[in-house]
């Protein structure tokens, strides 16, 4: 059997799916998957998330893809699910790490920053925990997949990216886990 399968376009989105269909492979032997790329809002929208009703932003256009018939399954970031949807979460594959890590062009860590470093994340849980770990940060607004945010550190003195999207797309890159920051749900 065929099965047509929802995601967004982005490498992480990608690689996510591709994780999501190796697994099912082992549990379906002889289906077969053929992905499809949408765009959605947020891809379309480059706003900080924090100024856009971001609720449902990422998976919105690609659930009502699956209510219409025209894919049978999605395969979403469990963090970018909106608390209630209509269509059922038939399954959840291990989580990877639920951390985040600021990346720096040295590797130093959030303690070894410079006072008044520019640190990129538009994220308000981020921007929140940045604040109360280091108050004297600037914390400047990114958008972009995860590619396009480690280029703008090129601007910045740091960035902050969940591990778990390092870790699925093989990035080496200089940086240390913030512990101390507690994961958005469903992160990893």
């Amino acid at each position: 059997m065929k099965y047509r399968v929802g995601t967004r376009g982005s490498k992480l989105a990608l690689a996510q799916t591709e994780e999501v269909l190796n697994l099912l492979k082992k549990e379906i032997p002889g289906a077969e998957f053929e992905i499809v790329v949408m765009r959605t809002r947020g891809d379309v929208d480059l706003k900080t998330l924090y100024m856009i009703e971001s609720k449902g932003i990422f998976e919105r256009e690609i659930n009502s893809a699956v209510e219409r018939g025209e894919i049978d399954f999605a395969v979403h970031s469990m963090k970018d699910l909106p608390t209630s949807i209509e269509l059922a979460i038939a399954a959840v594959p291990p989580r990877r790490s639920p951390y985040d890590v600021i990346v720096t062009r040295d590797g130093s860590g959030i303690a070894e920053l410079p006072r008044g470093a520019r640190v990129g994340t538009s994220s308000m849980r981020r921007i929140s925990h940045l604040k109360y770990l280091r108050p004297d940060l600037e914390v400047v607004p990114i958008r972009g997949n995860v590619d396009t945010r480690l280029r703008k550190l090129e601007n910045l003195d740091a960035i902050v990216v969940a591990e778990a999207a390092l870790e699925r797309l093989n990035l080496n890159v200089k940086g240390e886990r913030i512990e101390e920051m507690t994961p958005a749900a469903g992160q990893g």
